[in-house]
Order: structure tokens, then C-alpha cells, then sequence
């Protein structure tokens, strides 16, 4: 029997862990119950409905689980129906942390039970946003929603038959990393989405692919003035260049994004016998981009339709999450390689 290698790059699972077809698929059913909520969410916001609740955890006065219906009405239905739903889905993660205690990795015991306290900060976070009316900390609530919802995703994958029975495959060296590294940017540009979101900056150009007719808008006294002029009269708020800047950096980053992800995707293509898994994969994940940035130039030529604009959020949290996912396959592939190459696998 071998002794465990010191080149094993995953945490160790002890003895061979056995699939629960069970806890896989209701791990999945929780991963997908959190972009549900993130679609929810993202209605919220397009419909400028953050604020339709003023108090929290009630409603109105009365405990969120028996506010009338025939007053769920406008914002209120889509802030209140947000509420409700979130506490299904962190009720969900509660019982899958639960189930994840009765299984073999103590390391995925520990990712499980941690899940449940980040929803409580979650919980709070949107709570305190209502209860002190501060866009800042919607920002923040919506960025741990993603990374919610990548964990669930990523216990669903570690749960998964294909984890526990992957075999060794080819996966470039440097690729896990080079994927990790995407993941990192798309983050970066999704706190840059929920920023614009939060700060009522989503439509500070309302023109694509040009802004205000050039590649990169002036932001000097004169030309700023030129365009509010042009905004107050087909009746849109006033722009600031901050404002301005943030879109012109979301722009530029969607771009940086897609040119990484196809790199990223071509060099898994390029590699001679490179898992079929990480092939079919990487060019999901290459539509997936192409797609946010054609929401996100919908978004804009439809003057910000609340359907579209919460679309460009989903599909954001997926590319996100399939990054996440990729990162975690390529690891294990690499892993199981090392190991087979020194003869414990």
C-alpha cells in the first residue's frame, strides 16, 4: 500500500469516498436554487424595487411569512418575494450541511458547514442595506451571492460520481492556474456590474459600441455638460465622470474577459490528447461569454429592460461559476495524473 504523495494537490480524502447519487443531486438542486435567487435579486434591482420594504425582517410591520398577498403589489412583490426566497434557499444549504456531515471528507464537512454562516452575513448584509438605506452594502450583498453560489456549485461538483472516479487525463501545466486567474477577473468585473447596478450608474452611456459617439468619452466640464444637456432631454438623469468611467471599464474588462476565456479555451483544443471533459467544457464557456456581451449591449439599446438586464446578471454568475467548475476539474485531472506518474493512483 502506498503512503500518501507529497505532490497530491488536493486535501487528502482518506479512505476512497462513496457517491450518494442522493447528495449530489440535491447539492446541484441547491447550486441552482441560488441563481434562482440571484435572478430574483437581479429583478430587484432592475426594477428599482431595493427600497419598495422599508423595514427588516418584517414587512410592513408584520412577520415576513404572513404579509397579506393581495398586497404583494409592484416592488413590493419582487423585494418581498427576494426575502422569501432567500430564506428557502439558506434553509436548503442548512440541510445540505447537515447531509455533508455524515460523509467521508472531513475538508468537504467543513466547506458545508461554513456555507450556512456566509448566508447569515448574506441575510444580514441585504438587511442592513434596507435598514440603514445604503447602496454601498447592496454591492457588497450581491458579490457574496455570487460566491455563494460558486461554492454550491463546486460542493455539487466535488460530490459528483466523475470526482470521486476521475481517471488520469492531459491538462496543460500552467492551465489551472491561467483559468483561476480568469475566475479572479470575472469577479473583479462582476463588482463592477454590481457597482454601476447599486450606484444608479447602469445607463451613463446610453450608446454602443461607441460612448457618446467616440471609443473613449471626454469627461472634461464642456463635454460633460454636452451630454447631460442631450440626457435632460429624452428625460434620463444627469451623468457624472465617475460614472462614466466605471461603464468604459466594464466595457473594456467584457472584452479582456472574452479574449482570456478564448486563449484559455484555444490552448485546451491545441493540446494533443487534452480531456474531452475540459474540450466540451471550455467551449460552453466560450458561448457563455459571447452571450454576456451581447446582453450587455441589449441592455443598453433597450434602455436597460428590467427581462434583459437580469439575464446579463445570470449569465454572468454562470460564466463565473463554469470558470470555478473548470479550474476545479483541471486540478483534479492534473492531480490524479501526479499521482498515477508516481505510482500511488
Amino acid at each position: 500500500m502506498h503512503a500518501p504523495s507529497p505532490y497530491h494537490s488536493l486535501p487528502p480524502d482518506g479512505a476512497q469516498p462513496r457517491y450518494r447519487w442522493a447528495l449530489h443531486r440535491y447539492a446541484c438542486f441547491c447550486a441552482g436554487s441560488v441563481l434562482f435567487l440571484i435572478c430574483i435579486g437581479g429583478l430587484v434591482t432592475s426594477n428599482e424595487a431595493g427600497m419598495s420594504v422599508p423595514d427588516w425582517p418584517n414587512t410592513y410591520g408584520y412577520n415576513m411569512f404572513f404579509f397579506p398577498w393581495q398586497d404583494w403589489v409592484g416592488g413590493i412583490f419582487y423585494e418581498h418575494s427576494h426575502r422569501l426566497v432567500a430564506f428557502g434557499v439558506s434553509t436548503l444549504a442548512t440541510i445540505l450541511a447537515i447531509a455533508l456531515c455524515f460523509q467521508e471528507r472531513i475538508w468537504l464537512r467543513w466547506m458545508g458547514g461554513v456555507v450556512p454562516l456566509f448566508f447569515l452575513l448574506e441575510a444580514t448584509l441585504g438587511g442592513l442595506r434596507v435598514v440603514l438605506s445604503k447602496d454601498q452594502l447592496g454591492i457588497f450583498h450581491g458579490c457574496l451571492a455570487q460566491l455563494l453560489f460558486v461554492a454550491l456549485s463546486l460542493i455539487a461538483l466535488f460530490t459528483s460520481r466523475w470526482w470521486i472516479e476521475a481517471r488520469p487525463s492531459t491538462v496543460p501545466r500552467q492551465w489551472p492556474g491561467r483559468v483561476l486567474a480568469i475566475c479572479a477577473l470575472i469577479f473583479c468585473q462582476l463588482m463592477l456590474g454590481a457597482t454601476m447596478r447599486h450606484q444608479h450608474a447602469g445607463l451613463s452611456i446610453n450608446d454602443f459600441p461607441l460612448a457618446y459617439g467616440q471609443v473613449w468619452p471626454k469627461t472634461d466640464p464642456a463635454s460633460l455638460e454636452q451630454y447631460n444637456a442631450e440626457r435632460l432631454s429624452r428625460n434620463e438623469n444627469a451623468t457624472t465622470p465617475l460614472a462614466i468611467d466605471l461603464q468604459m471599464a466594464h466595457r473594456f474588462g467584457a472584452v479582456a474577459i472574452a479574449l482570456a476565456i478564448l486563449a484559455a479555451s484555444a490552448a485546451i483544443w491545441l493540446t494533443p490528447g487534452s480531456a474531452p471533459i475540459l474540450r466540451r467544457w471550455t467551449a460552453v464557456w466560450v458561448g457563455l461569454v459571447l452571450l454576456q456581451i451581447a446582453l450587455g449591449a441589449f441592455t443598453i439599446w433597450t434602455n436597460k429592460a428590467a427581462d434583459i438586464a437580469t439575464s446579463h446578471v445570470a449569465i454572468g454568475a454562470l460564466t463565473f461559476v463554469l470558470g470555478a467548475l473548470l479550474t476545479g476539474i483541471s486540478w483534479r485531472l492534473q492531480s490524479r495524473l501526479e499521482l498515477a506518474k508516481k505510482g500511488v493512483a
